[in-house]
């Protein structure tokens, strides 16, 4: 009996293997997702990533940070919507100005060159960088093992750091007291001298 209106569909007779009898598309968003990683890991291959600035996160070790800092990029003279163009991270988070990451914000720019999209011509000469845009160096040199001396074993490393602490939270107060005391000695100077 055919189906009429919006009734119910009788006796369907759907259960015997009907995937391989009908075209189903349940992997539509899937194959969505795998495209675009396709893309993404065809565009990673072929260029080279945005510049990035580089960042300590020990003090051992450089490596390579989220994004050059606002205070950076107007050092090195750039426009924070003009560096997303050309390829250089921004970090409005970061708040720091390194000398080296402004260096290496003019190196870059002074690498880099502009086309024209009219210039068919150049576009086919130019060759494409691959890999890391100037890649981090850890400057780090390991030490040699070696006997620790009398002197290294007879500091109290807790100790000068609590008395380092204490000196410059007291540094004001006793400079305080060493001007009054040196304005209380000039006084006493002059005293003797006009009582004499």
């Amino acid at each position: 009996m055919a189906p009429s209106r919006n009734g119910m569909i009788l006796k369907p007779h759907f259960r015997k293997d009907w995937q391989r009898r009908m075209a189903t598309w349940f992997s539509q968003q899937a194959r969505k997702i795998r495209r675009v990683r396709a893309l993404q890991a065809k565009a990673r291959r072929m260029a080279s990533g945005p510049s990035q600035p580089i960042v300590s996160p020990y003090h051992t070790e450089a490596s390579v940070g989220r994004g050059f800092s606002l205070k950076e990029l107007r050092v090195a003279g750039i426009h924070k919507k003009v560096a997303r163009i050309i390829g250089i991270f921004v970090d409005p988070r970061r708040w720091n100005k390194s000398t080296a990451n402004v260096q290496r914000l003019k190196e870059y720019l002074s690498k880099l060159i502009f086309f024209l999209r009219n210039s068919a011509e150049e576009l086919k000469l130019a060759a494409q960088l691959t890999g890391p845009v100037m890649p981090t160096q850890n400057v780090y040199k390991k030490e040699k093992a070696r006997v620790v001396t009398e002197e290294e074993k007879n500091v109290k490393a807790l100790a000068s750091l609590r008395i380092a602490r204490a000196n410059a939270r007291i540094f004001g107060i006793w400079a305080k007291r060493a001007k009054e005391a040196a304005e209380q000695n000039v006084e006493r100077k002059n005293k003797a001298l006009l009582g004499t």
